[in-house]
């Protein structure tokens, strides 16, 4: 007698949708906090808790901790990658003297009391600067504006909370503050293990390593969602297979997963935001450094793509422009469109040309070398762009 086979039932498209969107909330910001905006991601979290530790432990390898009022997804990123750094509100990296006040910050705070005011928090990062052997002189503006930048990301990221006070302008005028310090939240910030560390190289090589059981698909997986450009020729040998093999089941995992549309190409891939979230840097954006960027890269694909398809690999991945072509395209450029950059940038291009220049080094489009050469990415050639020139610009109301 034959047997009918009762079909697989439905997956529930709202669940799917709602993981979706708390992955994608994860990928996002990575400590989710039930203050404020994050409160409804991690709502979504918390019920698909199990399905969304499985995906993220199996496809790239990273834990994920979720506790009554935060969520942590522990993303140990790409290694030596310093073009994704913290930044400031106003958009501009942390620096060195930041970053490490920052983290005696963050050891004051593991000693200190559940609320304090701004300047016994100071007094205990004095005492953590000693006792590091750092020389750190908060008395001085400098310093005050970098601790300043360090408190004011930890508000951001749910770890402290100005109860009441004017922390914003506490580095120029001494304002007070009280701070309440979540410390659910502190004993989820740090994400490596810092016993048996050797020092900071060996932390991030331990921290970048694929877990035992991924291999070169959670290399491949990490590397494709932290980096927007994935890049056969940055590949191991086995991680390049195992890319050629299932680079097109690959696309509908991250589709399914994650709502990334994963543009095949030749030389590796593109991973594509079609809702601009999960962007940190954007690329074409606003603004005349960007404008430039983009205006530079038209002109030297354009320049250069001759021959590029009959280019034997690496040649075909990373096309050459010498520092005299880049020199002359970029004089070019700024001949034809020059009068739409802000005031700054016409009056010092070469600073216009070093900003745009950084914009595509951070976006995986550039290498710059030694030499003051740039080797532009195969996929430098999708960006085509139509560039016309208003009439505000023209008139200097741009610069308003």
């Amino acid at each position: 007698m034959s047997r009918i086979e009762r079909p697989a039932p439905a997956e529930d498209v709202q669940a799917v949708a709602e993981r979706q969107r708390a992955a994608r909330a994860l990928l996002r910001t990575p400590l989710l906090h039930a203050d404020g905006q994050d409160a409804d991601d991690l709502r979504l979290v918390r019920r698909h808790r199990t399905e969304l530790e499985r995906l993220f432990a199996d496809g790239f390898g990273y834990r994920l901790v979720v506790d009554p009022g935060a969520a942590r997804l522990f993303k140990t990123g790409l290694g030596r990658d310093a073009t994704r750094p913290l930044r400031r509100r106003a958009g501009k990296a942390f620096t060195p003297r930041m970053y490490a006040l920052l983290c005696l910050t963050v050891a004051a705070l593991g000693r200190a009391k559940s609320q304090l005011l701004v300047d016994e928090l100071v007094a205990q990062v004095r005492s953590a600067a000693v006792d590091a052997g750092l020389d750190v002189d908060l008395d001085s503006i400098t310093d005050r504006r970098a601790l300043h930048a360090a408190l004011s990301a930890l508000v951001d990221l749910g770890v402290l909370h100005e109860r009441d006070g004017d922390l914003e302008h506490w580095a120029d005028q001494r304002t007070a503050s009280l701070l309440d310090v979540r410390r659910d939240r502190l004993g989820l910030l740090v994400s490596a293990v810092l016993t048996g560390a050797e020092g900071p190289d060996d932390l991030i090589n331990r921290a970048a390593l694929p877990s035992a059981a991924g291999g070169a698909r959670v290399a491949v997986r990490r590397r494709l969602v932290e980096s927007p450009i994935l890049s056969i020729d940055a590949l191991t040998e086995e991680q390049a297979e195992w890319w050629r093999r299932g680079r097109n089941r690959e696309r509908e995992w991250f589709a399914d997963r994650l709502g990334l549309q994963v543009e095949l190409r030749a030389e590796g891939a593109v991973a594509i935001d079609p809702d601009g979230e999960l962007t940190d840097v954007e690329f074409p954006a606003g603004g005349s450094g960007r404008h430039l960027a983009l205006l530079l890269l038209e002109a030297l694909v354009a320049t250069l793509r001759t021959g590029a398809r009959e280019a034997a690999a690496p040649e075909r991945v990373w096309r050459r422009a010498g520092p005299e072509l880049v020199e002359a395209v970029s004089a070019e450029v700024i001949a034809q469109w020059g009068a739409g950059l802000k005031r700054e940038h016409r009056e010092n291009t070469e600073h216009a040309v070093a900003e745009a220049r950084q914009v595509l080094v951070d976006f995986g489009l550039v290498r710059v070398e030694p030499d003051g050469g740039w080797l532009l990415h195969a996929a430098a050639a999708r960006y085509a762009v139509t560039a016309t020139l208003t009439d505000a610009a023209r008139d200097g109301e741009a610069d308003r």
